[in-house]
């Protein structure tokens, strides 16, 4: 049976379909480290309890983008207007033949069957989401739960916050028993010192708890001087590729769900990587070794 059509909420932004030919190429065995599907809904409906509707972008787009822009592999990350059915994410793991990993929303009542299944589709990690704006976020001891359903299965943790909310989550985030992978370099106030107190404290969390990864990845969303160089961002993102050269990921993000004032060209975004890993052997790591080791590594 299929679903009634959805429509896109009357802002938002497709993604870019023409984008530039990066002027970077990226290591052989390069790997695009946060990405999403949305959809299509026909055949994959979005969540009753969505926040947003997206304009539809399956698997069929990533994986030409990902040839066009020089990658070799993707890891996808379940989108919030899927909710916890992740069924447009196991049929793009499935389509990507060895090709992607997954990172999945899953319920702490999920069967050991259902994560079996996962497994065995690519997933190697849950997302958790604390930004109030996309979701309504649980109390701990729901993420908690989760964690002790999924350790078996040797998967990490990535989680998505606002900056002014890592104080408050703190206590919680250092208590997982996991490698927690943090997107979008923790979301820094760019228009402040990159050594100021904000973004001291996501450096100190990185220092003194070696379990924590970071994505630098996202310039267009953490922006205030705008495309296409993203100046701004530059050195929050080179300081970590500088500090934490073994746990750090990049990704392009696309389709960039919610962008308001602008829709990035990924092709500028690939361009961005080696402003910020600025020799080979940084690029190697933040685009192949890294991302390799920790989705394509053993997992249990």
């Amino acid at each position: 049976m299929t679903a009634a059509p959805f429509r896109p909420d009357a802002d938002w932004l497709p993604y870019h379909r023409n984008p530039s030919t990066p002027a970077f190429r990226p290591p052989p065995g390069s790997v695009d480290a946060h990405c999403h599907v949305f959809g299509p809904g026909d055949r994959f409906p979005y969540a009753p309890e969505r926040k947003y509707t997206p304009v539809d972008a399956g698997r069929d787009a990533l994986f030409r983008l990902r040839d066009f822009l020089g990658f070799d592999k993707n890891v996808i990350v379940q989108a919030t207007c899927h909710g916890a059915d992740n069924s447009a994410l196991m049929d793009a793991l499935h389509a990507a033949d060895g090709r992607a990993r997954g990172v999945a929303t899953v319920r702490a009542d999920i069967t050991d069957d259902e994560l079996e299944r996962l497994h065995e589709a690519g997933v190697r990690a849950v997302r958790f989401n604390f930004v109030r704006r996309l979701v309504d976020p649980k109390p701990d001891q729901y993420y908690r739960a989760v964690v002790e359903r999924i350790a078996r299965l040797g998967w990490h943790v990535v989680v998505y916050f606002e900056m002014a909310d890592l104080a408050e989550r703190w206590d919680f985030l250092t208590s997982l028993p996991t490698v927690v992978v943090v997107d979008h370099m923790g979301r820094p106030d760019v228009t402040q010192p990159v050594d100021g107190p904000g973004f001291e404290r996501f450096m100190t969390l990185l220092r003194d708890h070696p379990q924590f990864w970071a994505k630098v990845s996202c310039p267009d969303r953490l922006t205030a001087s705008g495309p296409p160089g993203y100046d701004d961002v530059v050195p929050f993102a080179r300081a970590l590729v500088d500090a934490f050269p073994d746990r750090v990921l990049w990704g392009t993000d696309w389709p960039h769900p919610n962008l308001k004032s602008h829709m990035p060209d990924d092709g500028s975004l690939v361009d961005f990587v080696p402003r910020i890993a600025t020799d080979e052997e940084k690029q190697h790591r933040l685009l192949v070794s890294n991302p390799t080791r920790l989705y394509w590594g053993e997992g249990r």
